[in-house]
C-alpha cells in the first residue's frame, strides 16, 4: 500500500512513517518545514520527503492519506484530498488500527516530560530483554530511532493530549487504550486548542475511562489537577510517586544524578546516570512503576536507567568549544524552562549560565504563558529572548520583568554577537525552542570556534 503523510516531519507523524515503512508500506510525505532530527531520520529510512503541500505530491494518488493535526481546511493538499475523495485518516487512528490492536500498550501522558519518560520506559523494557515496540516524539539516543514495531506484545507510546486532526478534535491519547498509564503532570498548555485547564482535565478523564480495571495508573502525589481528573471517576488500580507516594527517591546527589529508588518503604536499587534535575528523578520513578507492572524488577529497572542516554533535544550537549558548552533543549513552557535550568544549575554550580529562548509554540505565540516566563529563568545568569516576526505580544516587557539580566534580539546574528561578547571558558549556553531555531546551535558553535 502507498501511504502519503501530510505533516510528516512532526515528531509524531515522522515516527508513524517509520512504523508504516516497517509494516511494508511504501511511505512518502509532505511538510512545510523539513529539518533535523526528523528529516534526517526519515531520509535514512528511505522515506521520500517533499517540501510544501502541493496537490502534485498526491499524484499518482496514494492508497491512503494520513493527515497531521497541524493541517487545517484551506491547506491546498487537504482541499485536494477532500475534493478528490481520497481515503484519509488521522495519525492516532491509523496507529490504533494498524499497530496497537491486541497489544499491551504502555502510555505516557502529561504536560511535561512525556518524550523523556517514554524513552526511559522503552529502554528499561529493552534492557530487560522484552523487545518492546515504541512511538516517541523524539529520537532516544539509546535506540537512534523514534519508533519501531518491536518483537513482543508490549508497545510504549507517548500519549499526547493535543488534538488528533482537523476532523477529529479528541486528544490523540483517547485512541490508544493503554493498559499501563503514566499521568506525569498536568498544567495549562495548547492554548490554541483548549480554553482552560478544566477542558484539558476533561480530556485526561476521557483517557482514564479507557484504561482497563486490570490495568494500572501511575501519577505523582503532588499533582492536584490529576487528582481532580481521578475524582471524576477511576476504575483502575493506582500507584503514586513522590513525597508520600509508594515510589520515592532518596537523592544521593543534589542534582539528581544519583539516587536510591524506594518502593513501599524498601530500597530497590540505585540509579547513577547522565541526567540531572528533580523532574527527571520523578520521570524515573514513574518509569520504574510502569515497568514493574509488566514484570521488570525495580532493581533491574534502576540498572537500565543507569545506562540511559536521554533523548535528542532534551538537554542534549551539541558542542563544547573553547571551554563553552552548548545545549539544545525542547523546553517551551515556563515550568519546563524552570525545571531544565534548575537541573543545570545544580549540575554546574556557580558556572555562568546563558539561556537563549525562542517563544515558538502556539501557546507561546498566543501569549498564554507570558506571565510565568520572567520567573522561569531565575536560575540563569542572563537570558536572550528571540522575537520571531509573528509574535503577537511585547517580549520586551517580559525581558524587563526578568529577575536576571535579559535582552531581546530579533536576528540570529544579534544573538550570536551577544553570546560571543559574554562567554568565557566554563560558560553553559542553553538554547530552548520546539523548532529548528534557524540552525542557531550549529551557527553559534561555529562562531565560538573563531
Amino acid at each position: 500500500m502507498h501511504i502519503h503523510i501530510l505533516g510528516i516531519c512532526g515528531t509524531f507523524m515522522g515516527s508513524l512513517a517509520v512504523l508504516a515503512k516497517e509494516l511494508g508500506h511504501r511511505v512518502t510525505g509532505s511538510d512545510a518545514n523539513v529539518y533535523p532530527p526528523m528529516s534526517t531520520q526519515l531520509e535514512a529510512q528511505g522515506i521520500e520527503l517533499m517540501q510544501g503541500y502541493e496537490p502534485a505530491h498526491l499524484q499518482p494518488e496514494p492508497d491512503l492519506v494520513v493527515i497531521g493535526n497541524a493541517l487545517s481546511r484551506g491547506n491546498p493538499a487537504v482541499e485536494y484530498v477532500l475534493n478528490k475523495g481520497l481515503p484519509y485518516v488521522s495519525g492516532p487512528q491509523w496507529l490504533a488500527d494498524h499497530v496497537l490492536q491486541g497489544r499491551w500498550v504502555l502510555g505516557v501522558a502529561g504536560t511535561h516530560g512525556k518524550t523523556t519518560t517514554t524513552s526511559m520506559l522503552a529502554w528499561v523494557l529493552e534492557h530487560a530483554g522484552m523487545s518492546p515496540g515504541f512511538l516517541i516524539g523524539g529520537v532516544p539516543q539509546n535506540f537512534g530511532v523514534s519508533a519501531r514495531l518491536g518483537g513482543t506484545p508490549f508497545f510504549v507510546v507517548e500519549a499526547d493530549e493535543y488534538d488528533s486532526a482537523f476532523f477529529d478534535k479528541r486528544s490523540k491519547f483517547v485512541h490508544y487504550h493503554p493498559r499501563t498509564a503514566i499521568l506525569n503532570n498536568l498544567e495549562f498548555d495548547h492554548a490554541d486548542i483548549f480554553p482552560d485547564l478544566a477542558s484539558i482535565e476533561r480530556q485526561f478523564h476521557h483517557l482514564v475511562r479507557t484504561i482497563p480495571g486490570e490495568g494500572l495508573i501511575i501519577h505523582p502525589t503532588s499533582e492536584e489537577a490529576i487528582r481532580r481528573v481521578l475524582d471524576m471517576g477511576c476504575w483502575t488500580p493506582v500507584q503514586t510517586t513522590g513525597d508520600g507516594g509508594q515510589w520515592q527517591a532518596n537523592l544521593l546527589a543534589e542534582d539528581g544524578s544519583r539516587f536510591e529508588v524506594v518502593f513501599d518503604g524498601e530500597v530497590q536499587g540505585v540509579v547513577d546516570w547522565e541526567l540531572s534535575g528533580r523532574h527527571n528523578v520523578a520521570n524515573a520513578l514513574a518509569t520504574l512503576a510502569a515497568a514493574r507492572h509488566v514484570g521488570v524488577l525495580p532493581k533491574q529497572g534502576a540498572e537500565a536507567l543507569s545506562l540511559f542516554k536521554s533523548v535528542k533535544r532534551r538537554m542534549e550537549k551539541v558542542a563544547e568549544v573553547n571551554g563553552v558548552t552548548v545545549y539544545d533543549d525542547f523546553a517551551h513552557h515556563p515550568t519546563a524552562i524552570a525545571t531544565t535550568l534548575d537541573g543545570l544549575r545544580k549540575k554546574v554550580g556557580d558556572a555562568p549560565v546563558i539561556a537563549i529562548i525562542e517563544p515558538r509554540s502556539n501557546s507561546m505565540k498566543l501569549g498564554a504563558h507570558r506571565d510565568g516566563l520572567p520567573e522561569s529563568v531565575q536560575q540563569a545568569d542572563q537570558v536572550i529572548w528571540y522575537a520571531p516576526p509573528n509574535l503577537g505580544w511585547d517580549l520586551g516587557a517580559t525581558a524587563a520583568a526578568c529577575p536576571v539580566p535579559a535582552v531581546v534580539c530579533d536576528t540570529l546574528e544579534a544573538i550570536i554577537a551577544r553570546v560571543k561578547g559574554q562567554v568565557a571558558p566554563g560558560t553553559q549556553v542553553v538554547i530552548m525552542s520546539n523548532g529548528g531555531f534557524g540552525g542557531l546551535h550549529g551557527k553559534l558553535a561555529k562562531a565560538l570556534a573563531i
